[in-house]
């Protein structure tokens, strides 16, 4: 029997390391050659690392959540033959050492010097093969700990029985006057003396904890508390808003825009398009209004390198279309929305939700946006502040449409509603350009035969 140290390969684009999100396999599992036995993650793509050969998992060389660098040994299999690792090379397997995880900002700690067993394996071959998932995939399955439970309750946390209703609780005069003066209700106060008797000394710890919380009959309060580990894309997502609302000095302008008429284009559109058409939802609408007031404002597409001081505007119009997926929030983009049509447009949305929520989508179409689009339509909700995909200037953002009451001057009529929530970079977008830009999509969406006109 030999021993085979499989180690992190390289995961593609230069990346020098992963964060591990996922084991497949644990000690003391038999496995079969390309079984999947990790995934990782990178800035966005998620890899599987399958088995180059059949074996047994005799050691694991990082947890959850740890970020490992490219070329160290995370995993080791007993096998049939020699394995890969040379003979006499050391090979204990008894003590893991997982790198540290990056800190939220990216500027966290490097990876240790190599560990005896790290310098072992690094004397073999890595035979380690990677099948590209390149999407965001499943976030780990998260490992918590219930905190306290199990665990004797502190002084501070028992919780007493309530007494029966009416009954009179048993304390001494002096301990009356003094619940009396301090304005407590002795029915509160857990009793330790005898035949539940308070004495002083409940009425102290009374005083110092706080009254307890009253409950109901047959319910019971629920002390634990969960610690979950933010691993995978949870923590990807986390830390791009953190740096976005840490960099970035948001301004948020929301308007109401009657989309009346809009919406009975769109119907009678969808009503006569061609089988081989994709139906039409607002979505494509807005980006076309989006591509024609950007050309009247270049400056809302753009990216600014804070660091080095300088904007850059993007002749193309790259837009990603913030979507919710069961492993968390992705941007798929719209590459080149200025050269697509309306339909062409929802072709491309719907091809793109589908990568997303399938997690076949690529790092290339998760990737390059220019401004974003975020909707919360379906949840409802009156107005948002969208948090800017840094390092991005402007985001918009959709919120529900609904039938109000709109005067026209002489009667209150139905009309379909809906606001739009911008949230704009006050280092390069001032607030009138930011008023004139969704005052714009307002006029184009209000009086959708302008979209089409040149």
């Amino acid at each position: 029997m030999g021993e085979h140290v499989i180690k992190l390969p390289d995961v593609g684009e230069g990346v020098a390391e992963a964060e591990l999100v996922e084991w497949h396999v644990k000690v003391g599992d038999l496995i079969r050659e390309d079984a999947v036995l990790a995934a990782v993650m990178t800035d966005k793509a998620t890899v599987e690392i399958p088995s180059p050969v059949d074996g047994e998992v005799i050691w694991l060389g990082a947890e959850v959540g740890d970020t490992v660098p490219v070329g160290s040994p995370i995993i080791r299999l007993k096998v049939q033959g020699e394995g890969n690792v040379a003979a006499g090379a050391e090979t204990e397997t008894s003590a893991p050492t997982p790198t540290p995880s990056p800190s939220p900002q990216g500027g966290g700690e490097h990876a240790p010097a190599p560990s005896r067993e790290q310098s072992a394996a690094d004397a073999v071959e890595t035979s380690g093969r990677v099948v590209g998932r390149a999407t965001p995939e499943s976030p780990s399955p998260l490992r918590g700990g219930v905190r306290g439970g199990g665990q004797p309750a502190s002084a501070s946390q028992t919780v007493y029985a309530s007494r029966p209703q009416g009954e009179k609780p048993l304390a001494s005069p002096a301990v009356r006057l003094r619940a009396r003066e301090a304005g407590i209700d002795l029915r509160q106060v857990p009793a330790s003396g005898g035949a539940g008797r308070i004495t002083h000394e409940d009425l102290d710890a009374f005083l110092s904890r706080g009254p307890e919380m009253q409950r109901g009959p047959g319910l019971a309060r629920n002390e634990t508390v969960e610690d979950i580990k933010v691993v995978g894309l949870r923590r990807k997502i986390a830390e791009k808003m953190a740096l976005a609302k840490s960099r970035i000095p948001h301004i948020t302008y929301v308007e109401e825009i009657d989309v009346t008429e809009l919406e009975e284009l769109r119907a009678k559109l969808n009503q006569t398009k061609s089988a081989d058409r994709p139906k039409l939802t607002m979505l494509p609408f807005l980006m076309r209004a989006m591509v024609k007031a950007i050309a009247e404002q270049p400056q809302l597409n753009a990216l600014y390198d804070d660091d080095a001081g300088v904007i850059h505007r993007h002749g193309g119009v790259h837009i990603g279309i913030a979507a919710q997926t069961p492993t968390g929030l992705v941007v798929p983009v719209v590459k080149h929305a200025e050269a697509r049509d309306l339909w062409d447009c929802a072709a491309e949305v719907n091809r793109l939700a589908e990568a997303a929520k399938s997690g076949s989508a690529t790092r290339d179409e998760l990737s390059g946006s220019t401004i974003t689009i975020t909707s919360l339509g379906a949840m409802g909700g009156v107005a948002t502040t969208p948090v800017i995909n840094y390092p991005e200037v402007a985001i918009v953002g959709v919120n529900k449409m609904m039938v109000r009451p709109v005067w026209d001057g002489r009667q209150f009529i139905p009309r379909k509603m809906m606001n739009l929530s911008s949230s704009f970079d006050h280092r390069v977008i001032d607030g009138w350009d930011a008023a004139v830009f969704v005052q714009r999509i307002k006029a184009l969406l209000e009086t959708p035969a302008l979209i089409f006109v040149d």
